[in-house]
């Protein structure tokens, strides 16, 4: 569970802190990262407590996360990109 609440949290502290002129904007856009997690709906069993999702889901290889590297680069898709790095690094941080 605390997992899930600094998905939502540790995005609203990096838009206040970085992007405190418009912090809601930018929360909002750094939360859409838990998107990827669409790609749980395809594992089998669809919730494992005990499985690491980075390697595991196709949304969080290491393929997938250096084309969000990538995406950082463009600067219209910066933000998002920034929440998909965001929510690979709380994942990871969840596997330890």
């Amino acid at each position: 569970m605390i997992h899930l609440i600094l998905h939502v949290l540790v995005p609203a502290g990096a838009a206040y802190l970085f992007y405190r002129d418009n912090w809601l904007k930018a929360w909002a856009m750094l939360a859409t990262g838990i998107i990827l997690d669409v790609d749980h709906l395809f594992a089998v069993p669809l919730y494992d407590p005990d499985r690491c999702s980075i390697g595991f889901h196709f949304l969080h290889t290491y393929p997938a996360i250096a084309v969000y590297v990538i995406l950082l680069s463009i600067p219209k898709v910066r933000t998002f990109a920034w929440g998909f790095l965001i929510h690979m690094v709380l994942d990871y941080i969840a596997c330890l």
